[in-house]
């Protein structure tokens, strides 16, 4: 047996006296005891950031031997034990051996050190020894024996050979460099707030006691309203997903799933729509292609529309999206097309073959461009086409009533002559079911059957791979299935109260549920579309990690296109959907926003969570389990005898549900909801994961469809189905509000149910919002008035559950409150005219005290909003302009929303919107075209009165300073300073009325005169100069 070479001990001095000593110095420990140094003095330069001569001198790492760590030259027979060699050498032993590790360590020996030096560092090249030695490192610093694989404790390689359990997702919580400063901020503006109103109330203007009353209300509200919209900020969170975790648990092979095919839950896609000619069937095509495109299984994955104007247009512009998603759909998949609306796609400004590998693909993108042109000019077409169909299939019924009328009249027309009702027909000649161009009874807007067309079937299980002769393109090796979809238009009838948006939302749940009751549903605007093909898989992520049976709902943020660059009416919204809502994600949740949102299908059934928690004390401090909560677990354990089952099978039992009387009289429904229960648990692969299904549950492909069911998806979208039911008062979306998106939102939380917010790194959705004045306004408005009613009903925070934690119930509470304090912020807005008008102020004097409350008071003010400009990753000029349009809004929109809601409540007076319009302006050559047209409405008369009455002000109190005896400049220049603070404010509104080039419409000149002669006479009238004498005449 060959002896083994001297080896250093951790004593002995470097080979090289001219090199300093080592820095770190690796050995281990034999089965002797003794300690074996590993350091490789004579074969690696230790030189750069590890010279140092007194860091970490004498400090001994001890590694287990594995081939890397051997010393050089060293055999493997040595005069150590079997279990050291086999562990150190590889499980052999004699000269074989030995030579074999000389070969493999042979490298180590070469005399060129850039083959095991990495650059910059002294350390050995351990990944590079195992590209070129072809040798074994093992798993982790151990080298496993293939003779003895087992070890003791019964470990074996192939423990450590399984991945480990990855979440799907994490929270990246902001920096506290940022947030404790934000928060210090915060309470010390509080307490000077609270001194500042302290001050105010007990050092009155005994000049001007109304001004100072006035001032004092307004100010007092101002702070609690600010209160309430501060405190839920206080706690934002980010978050993050691993879409390649997702991958791995549902969509690679494993023992539970062998073929390797999605184990993902269904996807219910929702797309609502109701009138064409506001909403053009080119965007609403161009939102279903982006869906049928997503990047998710496509077997698990079904898009419906919702028409609930019945408009044969609509119907047939999907048909002809549908036709060319034959295409659409698997281009985007041959080349990754992001986004995957053609319309967004076609319209990029930058190279459209950047980071595009096939060589085919600006063939394939120039013929799909040719036939995506084609497409458009079919869809522009169908108006013109439908009607002349329409006038010759009505022309050929009118000859054949004369001729019948003929036949039984002797060949002679009869006197009264024939009537031929005008109807609208589809392309097969048969009559439309829908809405007609000439409303008829039956064919109306409120009164047409219900209707449910399956466009594209329910695609195979297995993949369909496209061959060479696709069309034009080539799909070889591509999946060319299409996802089903399905065009949804429930009945309405006369009598019958269709609740608009809710209801037709509702009516797609039941008809999708019947069709392929998706686990999840998302809900979209027909004007926002898919813009990341991976957005579903990231809100996946959420609802299949641990404790993801909680969540009901993901909201995305909202993102627009087509907004003017200077965003002048802060259409973006960045403030909030950046601001509040990330906050709020560190809370219970962010609120539902209507769209880009996708839902538990089961939370949406109005079922209580898993598991809640109920929050008591003052400020809900006290956290306690809520007891009345029944789990799956516990419901299975009522129906089953084994609770080993009792985490595996769906929910089916509940004594808190009544079936038919809540849902309806579908038993076909009914038995849909345990189903979907199940199918959106998240995956048990984990002890932690509670209420969890075993890997490889959701691989069965879905029934097809038959007449019986399509019959049954139709009768549930029955206007009479939800008689006698709970639909909309607990199920499903909402109902009695305009703002039916917050409240069931609101209804979910109170529950015990949490959300998420999920920001994307490539935006999930993108839509349109309107950058006119006027649509703006009056979609602040209809939101408004949603809230004053939130305010007045049932749905107000102030009545909810203990299941609401404290700073969310704070939160929903302002939703609520928010467009009362227009009342006080017009006020406001004229106190400092009003001041210029009489010559006095808000306090005695600008003394010391009020200047130094108010200085505190803005600085704080500025600091906390950089702070939250800082977490949230808005623009400051996003935020000034979100300020701007805060007094715009507020001293119109929710003004005239506080009447209106106070009138429906008072008065019963039902409000009636305008839907806001997604086509654009009529000058296409100018894509802002909108921006300055100038519609006017009542929302303009206030910020109008406010800007004239603050403009006169300022010209009356500078002449009657200025021509003073005793001129008071103090009170002048507070009046003038905010007096500029409400102009400045209000210089977008004031733009805007100007519309292109500067253009004041005539009405502005006019109503801007009348105001401010009303405004003089009437000051004139209440405070005459002093000079005038009692008799009218002026002494000299």
């Amino acid at each position: 047996m060959a002896s083994s070479p001297p080896k250093k001990t951790l004593n002995s001095q470097s080979s090289s006296l001219s090199r300093p000593p080592q820095a770190v110095k690796f050995g281990r420990r034999t089965s002797s005891g003794r300690i074996v140094s590993l350091s490789r003095d004579d074969d690696m330069d230790v030189s750069g950031d590890y010279s140092s001569q007194n860091d970490y001198i004498n400090y001994t790492v001890l590694m287990p031997p594995t081939p890397d760590n051997q010393p050089a030259g060293s055999s493997g027979s040595t005069s150590e034990s079997k279990g050291d060699t086999n562990r150190g050498g590889g499980g052999g032993d004699g000269p074989k051996m030995g030579n074999k590790l000389e070969r493999r360590l042979s490298v180590m020996k070469s005399n060129n050190k850039s083959m095991l030096l990495r650059s910059q560092t002294g350390d050995f090249d351990h990944n590079r020894w195992l590209f070129e030695s072809k040798g074994k490192y093992g798993i982790g610093n151990a080298f496993w024996s293939e003779e003895d694989d087992t070890y003791d404790g019964g470990v074996s390689k192939s423990d450590f050979l399984d991945k480990p359990w990855k979440p799907l997702t994490r929270k990246v919580k902001v920096p506290a460099k940022v947030l404790s400063p934000y928060r210090l901020l915060i309470v010390i503006r509080l307490v000077i707030v609270f001194f500042f109103l302290w001050w105010r109330v007990t050092n009155p203007n005994e000049d001007a006691m109304w001004l100072w009353g006035l001032s004092i209300v307004c100010e007092i509200w101002f702070a609690f309203s600010w209160i309430l919209d501060i405190l839920p900020k206080l706690n934002p969170i980010n978050r993050a997903t691993d879409l390649a975790a997702l991958h791995d648990k549902f969509e690679q092979p494993s023992p539970s799933n062998p073929t390797g095919r999605s184990d993902l839950p269904g996807v219910d896609v929702f797309v609502s729509t109701a009138d064409p000619e506001k909403e053009p069937p080119l965007v609403t095509a161009n939102t279903l292609l982006s869906i049928l495109a997503v990047d998710y299984p496509i077997e698990k994955l079904s898009a419906y529309i919702s028409d609930d104007g019945g408009a044969i247009l609509t119907f047939e512009a999907m048909a002809e999206a549908v036709r060319f998603a034959e295409y659409w759909v698997p281009f985007c998949r041959k080349h990754d097309i992001e986004p995957r609306n053609p319309d967004s796609y076609f319209n990029i400004k930058k190279d459209p073959t950047k980071n595009k590998k096939r060589q085919d693909f600006v063939k394939d993108r120039r013929w799909i461009k040719r036939e995506y042109d084609e497409f458009k000019v079919r869809i522009n077409g169908l108006p013109e086409q439908i009607k002349k169909r329409a006038e010759q299939f009505n022309m050929r019924e009118e000859l054949k009533e004369k001729r019948i009328a003929r036949e039984k009249n002797g060949g002679v027309l009869p006197p009264d002559g024939v009537e031929v009702v005008k109807a609208t027909w589809m392309a097969d000649g048969t009559h439309w079911p829908g809405t007609w161009f000439e409303p008829k009874p039956d064919h109306s807007k409120g009164d047409h059957a219900g209707i449910l067309q399956i466009m594209s079937k329910v695609p195979e299980l297995e993949p369909v791979m496209g061959g060479p002769n696709e069309g034009a393109l080539d799909f070889t090796g591509i999946d060319i299935r299409v996802p089903m979809f399905a065009y949804v238009s429930r009945e309405k009838r006369p009598g019958f109260d269709h609740n608009k948006k809710a209801g037709a939302m509702n009516g797609m749940v039941r008809a999708s549920a019947i069709l392929s009751n998706g686990a999840f549903i998302l809900n979209l605007d027909c004007d926002h579309y898919i813009y990341n093909s991976k957005a579903i898989k990231e809100g996946m992520c959420f609802m299949m990690d641990r404790g993801g049976d909680r969540i009901c709902y993901i909201q995305f943020p909202q993102r627009f296109e087509g907004i003017d660059p200077s965003d002048r009416y802060a259409n973006h919204n960045t403030v909030f959907f950046d601001g509040n809502m990330r906050a709020l994600d560190g809370l219970q949740g962010p609120v539902y926003v209507g769209t880009g949102c996708m839902f538990r299908r089961y939370a949406l059934y109005g079922f209580n969570p898993p598991r809640a928690n109920e929050y008591s004390g003052v400020f809900g401090q006290e956290k306690a389990p809520a007891m009345h909560v029944r789990t799956q677990s516990q419901a299975s354990q009522t129906s089953q005898a084994s609770d080993l089952e009792s985490d595996t099978q769906p929910l089916n039992d509940d004594p808190d549900l009544g079936l038919p009387k809540k849902f309806g009289n579908s038993t076909m429904f009914t038995d849909t909801i345990p189903v979907a229960e199940y199918q959106g648990r998240p995956l048990a692969d984990h002890m932690s994961v509670k209420n969890g299904r075993p890997p490889g549950a959701l691989l069965l492909p879905r029934p097809p469809l038959d007449a019986p069911t399509v019959a049954e998806a139709i009768a549930v979208i029955s206007c009479w189905y939800e008689d006698n039911t709970e639909w909309g008062d607990r199920i499903g979306w909402i109902y009695g509000s305009v703002t039916e998106d917050v409240v069931t939102g609101y209804r979910m939380h109170n529950r015990g149910w949490r959300s998420i917010y999920c920001i994307t790194k490539r935006d999930a959705f993108r839509g349109t919002a309107p950058i006119n004045l006027t649509d703006r306004l009056h979609q602040v408005l209809r939101w408004a008035t949603g809230s004053v009613e939130i305010f007045f009903s049932k749905n107000n925070a102030m009545f909810a559950t203990r299941r609401l934690k404290f700073l969310q119930r704070v939160a929903y509470l302002n939703v609520g409150i928010y467009p009362f304090t227009s009342i006080f912020l017009v006020v406001y807005c004229f106190l400092p005219a009003l001041c210029l008008f009489s010559g006095k102020f808000i306090v005695q004097s600008l003394d010391i005290h009020f200047l130094s409350y108010l200085l505190c008071i803005t600085v704080t003010l500025t600091l906390i909003s950089l702070l939250e400009v800082k977490w949230s990753g808005i623009g400051l000029e996003e935020w000034w302009r979100n300020e701007q349009f805060w007094l715009i809004g507020g001293t119109s929109a929710h003004l005239a929303a506080v009447v209106q809601g106070l009138l429906k409540v008072i008065a019963g007076i039902e409000i009636s919107f305008t839907l806001t319009s997604k086509s654009s302006g009529e000058d296409e050559d100018d894509i802002f075209a909108d921006l300055y047209i100038v519609k006017w409405t009542g929302l303009f008369i206030m910020p109008l009165t406010i800007i004239i009455v603050n403009l006169v002000a300022i010209v009356i109190g500078a002449s009657r300073t200025i021509y003073s005896v005793i001129p008071q400049w103090g009170k002048l220049l507070g009046g003038i300073f905010f007096s500029l603070w409400v102009l400045t404010h209000m210089y977008p509104f004031a733009k805007g009325l100007m519309g292109r080039r500067g253009k004041v419409p005539t009405i502005v000149y006019v109503w801007s005169g009348l105001v401010s002669i009303t405004v003089s006479l009437l000051w004139i009238t209440i405070s005459p100069p002093d000079d005038v004498s009692g008799s009218g005449g002026i002494s000299v």
